[in-house]
């Protein structure tokens, strides 16, 4: 009687990859998505004070205020921020991404905004304002000066980002004045609609692996098979 092998699992390794794959790719990572409005934006006519992201400049470091919700005369859901992207492609979607450390735990509410509809709205038209007018403070922000854009239309939207400070410690003052947050502002294009331009390479990665994991698990069953048989032929040639 032929004894009952049990066959190994080929997909063993490649679910294994899978798993320790997503596990990696875990990372404090707030997202919106978007489509690009039509073009019908004077490039000039946002306040120039705004650090600003377009498809040709699509990574931002900066430093981000951020507050504890509770705290007094501030939005419920954190310090307010603002940024431009311009250059977009109408009805093309795109995925803004903020990107921080795990050892500044922070919220983050993101929204977009047609200009037209800030200016519009007085509680975001003030924001806006205060936002612009702290930044002309700061040395190294980045300018959006008349003489640097050239007079055209753009497809434009603005982006607001709330900060807040999601962490408790017994030092007072960190309670009272929460250092500002260190983030990475992504915008990232898609492809055809369908899945960002940055995760193509990612995506090309992983079935290449894929495919080489499962040719080496199929020989690797092949071999396991392979010696689990050598006895059995080997007793047969004694029968």
């Amino acid at each position: 009687m032929r004894p009952n092998r049990r066959r190994p699992p080929l997909l063993s390794p490649l679910l294994l990859l899978l798993l320790t794959t997503a596990t990696i790719a875990q990372a404090n990572v707030e997202k919106i998505i978007f489509p690009g409005p039509p073009a019908n934006t004077p490039l000039t006519d946002p306040n120039p004070n705004l650090d600003s992201l377009s498809p040709q400049r699509s990574v931002l470091r900066t430093n981000l205020s951020r507050v504890f919700p509770a705290a007094e005369g501030l939005a419920v859901r954190g310090q307010s921020s603002w940024l431009l992207l311009y250059d977009l492609v109408e009805g093309r979607r795109y995925e803004l991404r903020v990107c921080w450390a795990a050892v500044e735990p922070t919220s983050f509410a993101l929204d977009v905004h047609h200009l037209d509809h800030v200016w519009h709205i007085p509680e975001l038209n003030q924001s806006l304002t205060e936002f612009a007018s702290s930044k002309r403070a700061v040395k190294d922000t980045i300018v959006l000066s008349h003489q640097q854009l050239p007079e055209r239309k753009t497809s434009a939207l603005l982006l607001h980002v709330r900060a807040a400070a999601d962490y408790f410690t017994d030092d007072h003052q960190l309670m009272k004045h929460p250092p500002p947050v260190l983030v990475d502002l992504i915008l990232d294009p898609y492809l055809y609609n369908i899945v960002p331009q940055s995760l193509v390479p990612i995506a090309g990665y992983l079935v290449l692996v894929g495919v080489v994991t499962w040719f080496l698990a199929r020989w690797i069953a092949s071999s396991l098979e392979s010696v689990a048989a050598s006895p059995q032929r080997h007793a047969n040639k004694y029968d």
